[in-house]
């Protein structure tokens, strides 16, 4: 389904009654829990920043007094507590109609890792993300029309599946390593659907990414521990690049599209309608590269299960007992 022209928070679907869970309290994901908790959602922002996630609830509620919004820490640095996340969730047995991963890094200067041992930013950004969507697949089973939608980039573009140095040991560069997460991003969500599909899970997995939106991705992750003459122009980036960016509010609209907007087919992919997709209201994106290509998409379903503990063969093999 193509958008209506211009389409807004206004055109979302009153969401009474839907539950959902967005990862990453700041920026992106403030906005998007903003524009489900207006449409009457009942909201979960999940993230690593108690205080981060107390400032956007207050932000919330103060823009919409009666919103059902609610944090929980959740760390996708760390399985063990991606895990403990889950089993809370789990605990409740209420149904997940809506799961959007959106939190991530990007382009550390230095390589550094998880506490799991994982490069941080295709450990936080896909395996911390893999492992939440596995484990909540049970409560996503038990609603009407279960959506996922992963946070992809135009830096997809760029990317590719270094199969051979995935993490970055023998070469470690800030740029190839976000792009190459972004692009598992959208791999994982199109393979998601295809699996889904064989295996009758029922979800609508989807894809979407914000254009090129103001949020605070750069200084959190490529102007990070920056001194002297670097650290002045990354503080500068910010200023330049509100004359092509977008606000998060537009930026996000891409993401509520796929999670709230009816009809909307699995497999899809939402982004800036924009020259060269930079701003704008949502549309169809172009997916490029390795993105749509079932043989490596495979392969990466299976070095993402080995980092798990398999929490999508888990849940099937107990389907199956």
């Amino acid at each position: 389904m193509t958008p209506a022209r211009g389409w807004s928070t206004a055109d979302i679907p009153d969401q009474t009654g839907r539950r959902a869970i967005v990862t990453g309290p700041g920026g992106l994901g403030y906005e998007t829990a903003l524009g489900l908790a207006r449409s009457g959602a009942t909201v979960l922002l999940a993230g690593r920043d108690a205080d981060k996630g107390a400032r956007a609830l207050a932000a919330i509620r103060a823009a919409v007094p009666d919103a059902e919004v609610s944090f929980a820490e959740l760390d996708l640095a760390n399985l063990s507590s991606v895990a403990a996340f889950a089993l809370d969730r789990l605990a409740a047995s209420e149904p997940l109609d809506i799961l959007i991963n959106n939190a991530g890094v990007m382009a550390l200067p230095r390589r550094s890792l998880t506490d799991d041992g994982f490069e941080r930013q295709f450990g936080v950004n896909v395996i911390g993300h893999f492992a939440l969507t596995g484990r909540l697949l049970p409560l996503l089973r038990k609603a009407a029309a279960p959506r996922v939608v992963q946070l992809s980039s135009l830096a997809h573009r760029r990317g590719r599946i270094d199969f051979d140095d995935l993490e970055g040991e023998r070469r470690y560069d800030p740029w190839k390593a976000y792009c190459q997460s972004k692009l598992a991003m959208l791999i994982f969500a199109l393979e998601l659907q295809r699996r889904s599909d064989r295996n009758g899970w029922g979800l609508t997995s989807l894809a979407a990414h914000p254009g090129w939106a103001a949020s605070g991705l750069i200084g959190n992750g490529p102007a990070t521990g920056r001194t002297g003459l670097a650290a002045l122009v990354w503080r500068l980036v910010p200023l330049g690049a509100r004359l092509l960016s977008q606000s998060t509010a537009a930026g996000a609209l891409p993401t509520l599209y796929a999670a709230t907007a009816p009809n909307v087919a699995g497999g899809g992919y939402y982004g800036p309608d924009g020259w060269r997709e930079i701003r704008g209201s949502p549309a169809p994106a172009r997916a490029t590269g390795e993105a749509d290509d079932p043989a490596v998409a495979a392969r990466l379903w299976d070095v993402l299960e080995a980092a798990t503990g398999a929490p999508f063969a888990v849940y099937q093999s107990t389907m199956r007992g």
